[in-house]
C-alpha cells in the first residue's frame, strides 16, 4: 500500500447502501457483496437483463487488453484507475505471469476495495504491485503518488475501465483523461471502457436503469454517446478493431460474443 492509506478503512464501508464495487462484483458473479447489493443489482438486472453480460464482457476485456499489451506491444507499466473488487485474472497476475518485471498500480476509493486488496493483491519480486487510495477526479494526486512505483518516462498503460462513467460532467471527465494521458511519455497507451447511450447496442435501455441506480445506490452514474466517448480519444492513434462494443475488441478466437452497450477500445501515444 502507498502513501496516505487511511486507517480503519471498515469503519467506511456503508452496507446500507448498494455500491457500484459490491453490485459489479455481484453481476460477475462474485461473492463481496451485501444483501441491499444483490437487492439493487436484481433490480437493475431486470430492468436491463444483459447487465450481467456488461459487467463479465467488460473483465474479460480487461483480460484481453493486457495480455494483448503485455506480449504484442512490450508494456511493462499499468496504472489501473478504479479497479473494483479483486477479482480473477486481476492486471497484475496476467501482466506479470507473463513479464514478471512488470509493475502495476491500482487506484481506488472504495473502503472495501482497499480493504480486500491489501490482502489480496501481491507482486512477483522483480516486478511491483501498489495500491492506492486516491479518486479520479484528482489526477494530479493520482500522478504524484502513482510516481513511487512508475517510471513515466517510459511507456504506461493507463486503463480507465468503467470509470470516467462516475465522472458526470463530461468537461470534467475529458479534463481529467487529458491530465493523465499528458503525463504519459510517448508509446503509452490508454485503455477504456464507458457505457454508452448508441441505440444499436441496447444503451437506450440503460437510461432507466441508471436513473433508478442514482436513485438507490452510490456513486451515481451516466452513459454516453459514441461522440462523447470518443474524444476521450483525441490525439491517440486507436488500435485495431477501434472503439466498439468491448466483447467485441478481439475476441478470442472461435468465439461468438454478443455485443453489449459497453464501448471499449485501446489507443497509443504517440
Amino acid at each position: 500500500m502507498s502513501e496516505n492509506q487511511p486507517d480503519g478503512i471498515e469503519t467506511r464501508i456503508d452496507t446500507g447502501t448498494a455500491h457500484n464495487a459490491r453490485v459489479w462484483n455481484y453481476w460477475q458473479g462474485g461473492k463481496d457483496n451485501y444483501p441491499v447489493d444483490e437487492q439493487v443489482g436484481d433490480h437493475v438486472a431486470g430492468m436491463i437483463p444483459v447487465i450481467r453480460d456488461i459487467a463479465r464482457a467488460d473483465r474479460a476485456f480487461l483480460s484481453r487488453a493486457v495480455r494483448f499489451l503485455a506480449e504484442e506491444r512490450g508494456i511493462r507499466q499499468f496504472l489501473d484507475i478504479g479497479t473494483g473488487l479483486p477479482a480473477m485474472e486481476n492486471t497484475h497476475e496476467i501482466a506479470q505471469r507473463i513479464a514478471p518485471e512488470s509493475r502495476i498500480v491500482y487506484v481506488d476509493n472504495d473502503p472495501i476495495v482497499l480493504s480486500h486488496a491489501r490482502a489480496l493483491l501481491t507482486s512477483t519480486p522483480e516486478g511491483a504491485t501498489d495500491y492506492i487510495d486516491a479518486d479520479v477526479h484528482d489526477p494530479d494526486a493520482i500522478l504524484r503518488i502513482a510516481g513511487g512505483t512508475l517510471d513515466f518516462t517510459k511507456p504506461v498503460a493507463l486503463m480507465l475501465l468503467g470509470i470516467l462513467n462516475f465522472v458526470l460532467d463530461g468537461a470534467e471527465a475529458r479534463s481529467i483523461t487529458s491530465r493523465l494521458v499528458a503525463a504519459l511519455a510517448p508509446g503509452s497507451v490508454l485503455v477504456l471502457t464507458h457505457p454508452t447511450t448508441e441505440p444499436e447496442l441496447g444503451g437506450d435501455l440503460q437510461l432507466e436503469a441508471m436513473a433508478f441506480w442514482n436513485a438507490n445506490a452510490k456513486p451515481p452514474v451516466t452513459a454516453r454517446s459514441r461522440e462523447e466517448i470518443a474524444t476521450y480519444f483525441d490525439g491517440l492513434t486507436l488500435l485495431e478493431p477501434g472503439l466498439v462494443s468491448c466483447s467485441r475488441w478481439r475476441p478470442e478466437a472461435g468465439t461468438d460474443t454478443p455485443a453489449v452497450p459497453q464501448l471499449g477500445a485501446v489507443a497509443e501515444k504517440p
